[in-house]
């Protein structure tokens, strides 16, 4: 009796090249290294998970601890809100260490507050910042945010709001808080706001500098597949800005997006040309892919830099959550969407879009566990 397909795939004709100066230069890795606590975020060679997907290998880019948060999330935050500091200020002013940074924003600028609105990772980060540099933090979030999620976002100082609603409803609040001495900081665009969501992008760019130098080490020239999850397309823009810029379509790695079926607002925009929204309520476990509305300034270069984009729902995600964590692997359901997705490609789509038996496959891990009792609900027991 055939399996039923629980998934959908959107095959993208519209790839396009990308300009060969798109990709973000050595200085955002630069900024990262000063941080504290940073160090490159592993790649791990799975075996027990390539052969379940049919596929040579399965490389993990692991980003549950990042500079000492559970999510990739703080390399995009961490450059956006020093760029939007250094605009402040005028020019990027001398610093050997974050208390050396916070002085001179306290000494020329005075007290500031960083906004941000997030379903969890995001907003962290940016408190995570706010707490480092001296500076307040508001966070707004959508009703329904898991409490630890919101736990984790106090444990770095800042003030929460939950926003009836969906994100992109705590993002139209969040907007409106901009001024003087508020500075908005989002990893998500929208018309006149694009500066700290063009930043964002740039900051992920450290995760695919460390997988180059990465796949060297492990003896592989490049991967054939590269799957990342996608909420409103930023680290997807990034991905495409490092894998695919000044190559013509075809070259480089397949890029795979992945969606929550509920919240596919990428695919939706791929579909049309242009931003259009799905409507909420958007609620599938997988938090941080909850988004009604693409970014503006990410959509472009994930028209031009991705292959296709897979659909899943939540069981998906919590079947992938468990296989990782018989890997060895305790991953939040965002996490996990990425290996989820090359399962429903491989599974369900296979004749639509092949994939080699002897492909190697870069997956995404974005997030750590970030929700214990939902963890704890998909593979029986609690996190390590």
């Amino acid at each position: 009796m055939p399996v039923p397909v629980t998934s959908s795939l959107l095959v993208n004709h519209h790839t396009a090249p990308l300009p060969a100066d798109a990709r973000p230069g050595p200085e955002v890795q630069a900024f990262h290294r000063r941080l504290p606590g940073y160090a490159p975020s592993p790649l791990r060679d799975v075996p027990a998970l390539a052969a379940p997907c049919k596929v040579g290998r399965v490389l993990v880019k692991d980003e549950s601890r990042r500079l000492g948060l559970p999510s990739f999330k703080v390399l995009g935050a961490s450059w956006a809100v020093y760029r939007v500091l250094c605009e402040r200020l005028g020019g990027e002013p001398a610093w050997e260490t974050p208390a050396d940074l916070a002085a001179v924003v306290a000494a020329e600028l005075g007290p500031l507050e960083l906004v941000a609105a997030t379903d969890g990772n995001h907003g962290r980060a940016v408190a995570h910042m706010a707490r480092l540099l001296g500076l307040g933090a508001t966070v707004l979030v959508p009703d329904g945010t898991a409490v630890a999620r919101i736990a984790g976002i106090e444990s770095e100082g800042a003030q929460v709001m939950v926003i009836p609603g969906t994100y992109d409803d705590a993002v139209a609040e969040s907007a409106a808080m901009a001024s003087d001495t508020g500075l908005v900081v989002s990893d998500t665009s929208w018309p006149g706001y694009e500066g700290p969501p063009r930043w964002v992008i740039e900051g992920y760019s450290t995760i695919f500098t460390e997988v180059e130098e990465q796949l060297a080490g492990l003896g592989v020239a490049a991967p054939d597949l590269v799957s990342i999850p996608v909420g409103v397309g930023a680290l997807a823009a990034a991905a495409a800005a490092c894998l695919r810029s000044g190559s013509e379509p075809g070259d480089g790695p397949v890029l795979l997006g992945v969606e929550p079926a509920t919240a596919a607002c990428v695919a939706a925009a791929v579909r049309a040309g242009h931003v259009v929204e799905v409507p909420g309520p958007h609620r599938s476990i997988m938090a941080g892919l909850n988004c009604g509305l693409a970014s503006v300034l990410a959509l472009p270069s994930v028209i031009a830099g991705f292959d296709a984009f897979v659909a899943i729902d939540d069981d998906r995600a919590r079947g992938a959550i468990r296989a990782m964590a018989d890997a060895g692997m305790d991953v939040g359901e965002t996490g996990a969407a990425a290996l989820a997705g090359l399962a429903a490609l491989v599974e369900d789509h296979r004749e639509e879009m092949p994939v080699p038996d002897d492909a190697v496959v870069l997956v995404v891990a974005t997030e750590g566990v970030t929700d214990p009792q939902g963890f704890a609900d998909a593979v029986g027991r609690p996190p390590r």
